[in-house]
Formats: structure tokens, sequence, C-alpha cells
């Protein structure tokens, strides 16, 4: 009985995933049972055992949740076109079946839906539910996240699917550890634990959201029973970096689609997921770092960063000299070593801070001197653990002083050095990157290359400010 259920959890998840990649095609029966290798009248009781729907009644859910889904976003599209296009055979049909589903017409949904549910965005599936004002919102991830849209790289993932019950991950999590140890597949180099949802819970009854819980490879691998190989496309995300209490996860989604709402960009059909960089119970406040990644049309408003250097499969060559550049204490240790070299050849010029490091994504300390002091300024050199490169910025003692600032440099015609598009998400003012893909088998060097271009932007800097 167990080997046919892992068998059976294998061929259903992959009709799943199926059925998710092609609900604007024929998706009959026997064609669907074809393809699970069963007979059509074993498919079905398979599926519905399993699922929990039959295979009409989820196809037909599924196909109404995706029309739901782009009208919320406001496309141009016409519903009748959007009913054909998802196997509807007239739009009066559909206005029925739509109906039933959110007691509106699509219509009705289109007009009323847009004002309310994409301004709260995603919901993750918690049992606690926030009633947060826009402001509220705004004001929160002022203080609480760092939000860029970039390129992500292809990630590939050993995962379980499931359905409700979302308490249940941190079980699939466990069951995924041990098969990946068993088996010798995890990743060394940058382990990440990421969480999909492959469901809007505002459009998803919240008992049928399907989600899945993944871990990195670096290697291909076959379905085995409820483990199967997922891959997170290469593509355009809104990335939010989080410090954040598990009780806050749910406003940290809010609030991230809050802001693409905000920006002028595009949702775009794809996998919303959640990427883990800490064990949350070995944080000294019991919280989550994360990243929550929202898929987004290429539009002509997105202005990319760089593409996100999460590297899931390094070849041997790059792990030998990636290992010192990985390990958290050591960068923390070269940080400790540059600024005591600042410290030593120009303890008269500088008042320089302690180098923080409370966040494993990036480290830095500040330098000042009198006269930028009195101005209530600062030089920071950065250390960005994840991108791993240096940058040196000019930074304020507050908010009012960095908007003060920004908004001086902005209104200026002096464009030397990079100006942060807003101060709102970032303690920098205007920055340059000083070194990138530093080698730290040459600390000698590295610290004069940091040396050299750290002096020259804060002498810049300072005679502007002057």
């Amino acid at each position: 009985m167990k080997e046919s259920r892992r068998e059976y959890l294998k061929r259903i998840n992959f009709i799943l995933d199926f059925i998710e990649k092609n609900l604007d095609t024929n998706l009959s029966l026997e064609q669907l049972s074809q393809k699970a290798y069963y007979s059509p009248y074993h498919f079905h009781r398979v599926f519905s055992t399993i699922v929990g729907e039959s295979l009409n009644e989820y196809i037909n859910r599924k196909r109404v949740e995706r029309i739901a889904s782009i009208l919320l976003n406001g496309p141009s599209t016409p519903i009748k076109e959007l009913a054909y296009t998802y196997g509807f055979n007239n739009e009066s049909s559909f206005s029925r079946t739509f109906k039933k589903f959110y007691g509106m017409t699509p219509t009705s949904f289109k007009l009323e839906g847009k004002n309310t549910l994409s301004k709260i965005g995603i919901d993750p599936f918690s049992a606690e539910k926030y009633i947060c004002s826009i402001d509220n919102l705004k004001k929160w991830i002022e203080m609480n996240a760092q939000i860029t849209v970039k390129e992500l790289r292809e990630i590939k993932l050993a995962a379980i699917m499931h359905i409700g019950e979302f308490e249940k991950i941190g079980d699939m999590y466990q069951r995924l550890m041990e098969w990946g140890h068993k088996k010798g597949v995890l990743t060394t180099s940058n382990f990440k634990a990421i969480t999909i949802y492959h469901d809007n819970p505002n459009i998803t009854q919240f008992s049928k959201v399907r989600y899945s819980a993944g871990v990195t490879i670096d290697q291909d691998i076959n379905a085995e029973g409820e483990i199967r190989p997922f891959t997170i496309q290469k593509d355009i995300y809104a990335v939010g970096k989080f410090e954040i209490n598990a009780e806050e996860i749910p406003r940290a989604w809010k609030s991230m689609c809050m802001w693409v709402v905000e920006k002028g960009y595009e949702f775009r059909d794809g996998d919303y997921f959640e990427m883990y960089h800490n064990d949350h119970r070995t944080h000294p406040e019991q919280k989550f770092l994360l990243d929550i990644c929202i898929p987004l049309e290429k539009t002509g408003n997105i202005k990319l960063n760089k593409t996100s250097l999460v590297k899931l499969s390094p070849n041997k060559e790059q792990s030998r000299t990636s290992k010192m550049r990985l390990d958290f204490h050591e960068l923390i240790g070269y940080m400790k070593e540059l600024r005591a070299f600042f410290h030593k050849e120009y303890d008269t010029y500088f008042k320089l801070g302690n180098v923080y490091q409370g966040n494993p994504n990036y480290s830095y300390f500040s330098l000042a001197t009198g006269h930028i002091k009195k101005q209530k300024l600062k030089f920071v050199i950065v250390l960005d653990h994840k991108m791993l490169r240096f940058t040196i910025c000019l930074s304020g003692q507050n908010k009012s002083i960095r908007k003060k600032y920004w908004e001086m440099f902005k209104y200026s015609d002096w464009d030397k050095y990079h100006l942060a598009e807003s101060i709102h998400n970032s303690l920098s003012i205007i920055d340059q990157t000083m070194v990138e893909e530093p080698d730290f088998n040459h600390k000698k060097e590295l610290t004069r290359q940091i040396e050299t271009a750290s002096l020259k932007f804060i002498n810049e800097i300072s005679d502007i400010l002057e």
C-alpha cells in the first residue's frame, strides 16, 4: 500500500503540474489518464482521492481562478476572449460559473476587485488575517524591507507538493532533508530552502491552495513518490529582503504586492516564493532572514539590477576558490581588518564606527571627517556578502538628513556617482561600487584597492558638499 501511494503521488503531481501549465488547452480525461499511465476510470478515482475534487471540478476551478487572477491585475483583454481561451463555450455560461465561485459577475469583479484585492495582494497561508491600511503598510515596509527588481537565475529544487493544511510544511521540509542527505544531492554551497505558492489565496479557497516545500539540489533527480524535481525558471522578479518574525510574514507579502502595484509593475503568471537564508531558531530574536520573490512582466518601466548571483551549482574549481568567500565569519574578519587599517592610517582624519555584523547578507562600518560629521553625514564602506562586492556610499544620521541631501543631488546636474532610487528603501544617498569579485587570497592588494577608491569618493563628495 505504501509503494502504491508513492506511485500515485508521483503520477498525480506530474498531472497537476501539466494542468497548471496548460489551462488554455484541451484537458480531457482521456488525454490526462494516458499521461498518468492509468485507465480513465482508475485515473479518475485516484485523482479524486488524492486531490479531494473530481478532475472536472479541479480543472474548472483552476480556469476560473486563472481568469480571476488576470482580471485582478486589470488587463485590457475582453472577458469574452478570456472565457473562450480557457475553455468555456460561451460568455453566459462562464459568467454563471464565475458567480458561483466569487458571488459576483466577472465584470463586477474586474471593477471592484482591482480596488480591493490587488492593493492587499497575496495573503500567505496563515490563520491570522491582517487588516491593515495602505499607509500603515507603506510605513512598515520602509522600516523592514529592501526591495529591488532582479533577473533571478534558474533554481533547481527537490520538492514536495501539498494542498491545504499549511501547518504540515515543517514535516515536509524534514522529509526532504532526510531524503536529500541520504541521496547526497543537496547543494553544499549556498544551500536554500524555498516555499513556492502555486495559488493566490485571494483567488483560491484556503483549503484548496496548492504549495510546495523545496530544497536546492546540485544535480538532476527523478521523481520518487511525493518528492519531485521542480525548477524555478530564470526570469524577472521583485525581490524583497526581510528580517522578521513569523507572524510578520503575511504583512510582508501584502506589502510586497502593494509595492508592485504602487510602482506600476505588472504581475506575471508564475511561481511566487519565499527563499530562507537562516534557521530562525538560531537567530537571537527567532527571526527569519528571507527573500519574498514576486514574478513580474518584463515591461518598459522595469530597470534591472544585476542578475542575482544565487550560485546554486558551482563546479569544483569554483567551490575551492569560493570557500572562504562564502564563510560569514571570515568575511566579518576581513571587515575588521579593513577597519583596523583605516584606524591605523587615518586616525586623525576619520572618526570610525564599529563593524556592523547583525545580518548575514552584508556588513559595514562608517567613516566621517569633522566637516562631514557637522553636516550630520557619514561615509559607509559596505561588503555585500551575497553579491560579493565592496561599495562606498554617502549616508546620513537619519532619514530627514538623507532626504535633504538626496534631493540636493537629484535636482543638481552633478551625476558622477550613482544616486539611490529612493531614500525610502536605502541608507545610501549616493554610492559607488569599488571592487567586484574581490580576491581574499591577496588581502593587501584588496585593501589597497579599497583604500584608493574610498579616498577618491570621499574627497570628491566632500569637495562638492563644501
